[in-house]
């Protein structure tokens, strides 16, 4: 990625701007050289080009106060909201979806991406993974699940508004995303970082907490880097328009022989699947106290370890019992061809994390 000498003339607005995904798209479009306006609840990074917006998601009214003279030409869409369950996640992120493009009305918008995931082909969390699912890899032909699903509804949102408002669309299915964020929901990268760290610090082995199947199965990843990619190649090129892409680093994997890099890189023991999962919120249950020494010897930015680890969601991601991965032909033959090797998406995480003091440096 280089950075533009261009003049800022193009306008962009990114949603969720300071989540795993949408710092990476705030980063790759301010080197660009585009305007970009951050929204977000609270004021992140500086950057070239880029001006903070903070509004509540949840509230079509604080979102026409805050974007009633803005006019951007596209719209990044990668923010949701994690409710107790299907029904209130549809009412939730389908809501925010459509009350931030009717407040957008009055601008110019060429294009909205909005950013979903493969709960698209194995259902929300509820159900997730059960019943019949399609083989793999996922395709974006496959038809939708017959269950209620809000990544369905926020699509629906999308189409009707596009069809009113007169923008094109993309919609851009990641498996699980991998980037820089802190506060996060759903970040594997950062809370593995964190439980090798742990296990550095009391010398203990680093056991791979998911399932057989998971262990043993082919899978892939999705840096939030080649997300960002392609969400802003699908902006900006005819190829891009009216479409759903599922996007991931483009290389596949097991567990078993990532698992062990990983580990070499924290200077761990690993340990494999044995006999049953040992999920991350029984192995760390009570690490707080732990992780609160580390930040302090260590000078780490963040001594909150529910700041830092999601281990619910590396749990059910790692304790799937079926195999998941997916095709991404289809971006492919459309002209976007960016490929990660995914044990390099996780070192150069590691290195930033470590960079910016969120994890200790390599002599812990």
């Amino acid at each position: 990625m280089t950075t533009s000498t261009q003049p800022r003339s193009r306008t962009a607005l990114v949603v969720g701007a300071s989540g795993i995904t949408g710092s990476a798209v705030v980063d790759q479009l301010s080197a660009e050289g585009w305007n970009v306006l951050a929204l977000a609840r609270h004021v992140g990074r500086d950057l070239p080009g880029v001006r903070w917006i903070q509004a509540d998601l949840r509230s079509p009214a604080d979102l026409k106060r805050a974007l009633a003279h803005e006019l951007p030409d596209q719209v990044f869409f990668t923010a949701w909201s994690l409710q107790a369950t299907e029904e209130l996640n549809i009412e939730v992120n389908a809501g925010m979806v459509r009350d931030l493009l009717a407040a957008l009305a009055h601008a110019p918008v060429r294009h909205v991406a909005l950013v979903t995931g493969l709960k698209h082909y194995l259902g929300p969390f509820e159900t997730f993974g059960q019943g019949t699912m399609p083989d793999t890899p996922f395709n974006e032909d496959e038809p939708r699940l017959d269950v209620a699903n809000f990544y369905y509804a926020q699509e629906d949102e999308l189409f009707a508004a596009s069809a009113r408002q007169g923008f094109t669309w993309s919609v851009h299915r990641s498996h699980t995303v991998i980037g820089h964020a802190v506060g996060n929901l759903m970040n594997m990268g950062l809370t593995l970082a964190a439980q090798a760290s742990l296990c550095k610090h009391l010398d203990i082995q680093f056991v791979f907490p998911g399932s057989e199947t998971q262990w043993n199965s082919v899978t892939d990843m999705t840096d939030a880097t080649i997300l960002a990619e392609q969400m802003v190649w699908a902006a900006t090129t005819d190829a891009g328009a009216n479409e759903a892409f599922n996007v991931v680093n483009g290389d596949v994997f097991r567990w078993r022989a990532m698992w062990p890099k990983i580990a070499a890189y924290f200077g761990v023991e690993p340990e494999g699947f044995v006999d049953e999962p040992r999920t991350l919120d029984v192995q760390m249950a009570g690490m707080e106290p732990v992780w609160t020494d580390i930040a302090r010897e260590h000078g780490l930015i963040e001594p909150d370890l529910g700041r830092i680890a999601s281990w619910w969601h590396t749990d059910a991601d790692l304790g799937r019992n079926i195999e998941v991965f997916t095709d991404i032909t289809k971006s492919r033959l459309a002209g976007f061809t960016p490929h990660h090797r995914t044990v390099d998406s996780f070192t150069s995480l590691f290195d930033r994390y470590r960079a910016e003091k969120l994890i200790p440096d390599a002599a812990i």
